[in-house]
């Protein structure tokens, strides 16, 4: 006499495919896991992102992050713009280089060491930085409009920690 195989005791018996098709998944360990959940919620903030920002002035996040870091702080080092984005040197430059392309951004010499560089809008990089910013708004709202006041002021706390080298 053959024995059936060993049910796995933690699987759910299968439900009529109508039903679990609106059913939302057990999410198990996921649950708790925090990368888990941040990394749902970036799916939709990406979606908002590319509608928003992306699309429309043909930037990427790290690109449109950059130019609203030196539009708010003035011509920086490229060293300060790499760890403020977490990003390594050779990412940094393929990414200046790119922007500078794009006649977006100039490279001159620090007025302090010589030897060092800075990196600053050009008008048309100003201009697609403050389009930015006045495109990230609604976006930003649409965010804002699944949170209160007071927990959207706590998560971007929260984030802050989270986000800490």
């Amino acid at each position: 006499m053959a024995r059936e195989p060993a049910r796995d005791r933690a699987a759910p018996e299968p439900l009529d495919e109508r039903v679990a098709e609106t059913q939302l998944l057990a999410l198990g360990h996921l649950n708790n896991l925090l990368g888990y959940h941040i990394a749902q919620a970036a799916v939709s903030t990406d979606e908002l992102y590319e509608r928003h920002l992306g699309q429309p002035l043909g930037l990427r996040k790290a690109e449109y992050s950059l130019l609203m870091l030196i539009l708010a702080n003035g011509p920086l080092a490229p060293k300060r713009l790499a760890q403020a984005l977490a990003l390594s040197a050779p990412n940094m430059t393929l990414l200046l280089d790119r922007l500078q392309e794009r006649g977006l951004l100039r490279r001159e010499r620090s007025q302090v060491d010589r030897r060092s560089q800075n990196v600053l809008l050009t008008g048309e990089g100003e201009r697609i930085a403050q389009a930015g910013g006045v495109a990230a708004e609604p976006m930003e709202q649409a965010l804002f409009d699944r949170l209160s006041a007071a927990e959207h002021a706590m998560l971007i706390e929260l984030l802050r920690k989270v986000a800490q080298r």
